[in-house]
């Protein structure tokens, strides 16, 4: 069985970006507090990963007020569902390979 290198999507490449995609999969949104406790990153970490996957169209920010405190929250969008779903399929075929 051949495997396309290229269908491994660079954007998920860094574990922390894979770590956002795959929260935002099994969530319907996530607010930035609960993302950066979820997966034990600095304020600056996280801002830099989910500023790029926004970049690239494939999550969202929403932000608001709750009270009087601000908060943003991600979602998923349909093209990053399908580049991030594209990528676990091509990664499950390079570990199919004998």
């Amino acid at each position: 069985m051949k495997v396309n290198i290229q269908d491994i999507n660079k954007a998920f490449e860094n574990r922390i970006r894979l770590g956002i995609m795959t929260v935002l999969m099994a969530n319907e949104s996530f607010d930035f507090v609960s993302l950066k406790m979820q997966l034990n990153l600095t304020d600056g970490n996280l801002a830099s990963h989910v500023r790029a996957l926004e970049e690239l169209g494939y999550i969202q920010s929403s932000k608001q007020f709750i009270g009087r405190k601000p908060n943003t929250a991600y979602a998923i969008m349909d093209s990053g569902r399908e580049a991030f779903i594209n990528h676990i399929r091509a990664l499950e075929t390079l570990l199919k390979i004998k």
